[in-house]
């Protein structure tokens, strides 16, 4: 027997069967959680006392910096933050 989405006389029929995919346990769709989980973020960077700032770069710097920071275990921005404050410390000791 064929099911119709719309027939809504056999749906129990169906209750039973497993759908594939990741269980829906928020109820917002996918882009306000993204938006809700974005914004909890910020707040929690603000909290930890940290500014966001934009930085561009090329494919080959970008691939170095990737390429350091895996080798020194670290994430990208810990490894430009540690880098920027090696440089500042830099200029003021001269």
């Amino acid at each position: 027997m064929a099911k119709q989405d719309e027939d809504t006389t056999t749906l129990d029929l169906f209750d039973d069967e497993r759908r594939p995919g990741r269980p829906k346990t928020n109820p917002l769709p996918r882009q306000a959680q993204l938006k809700l989980n974005k914004r909890n973020q910020l707040k929690r960077d603000r909290a930890r006392g940290l500014s966001r700032i934009e930085l561009k770069v090329d494919q080959a710097m970008l691939d170095k910096l990737n390429l350091l920071a895996t080798e020194l275990q670290l994430s990208r921005a810990d490894l430009i933050q540690a880098l920027l404050l090696q440089q500042l410390a830099l200029r003021d000791s001269q």
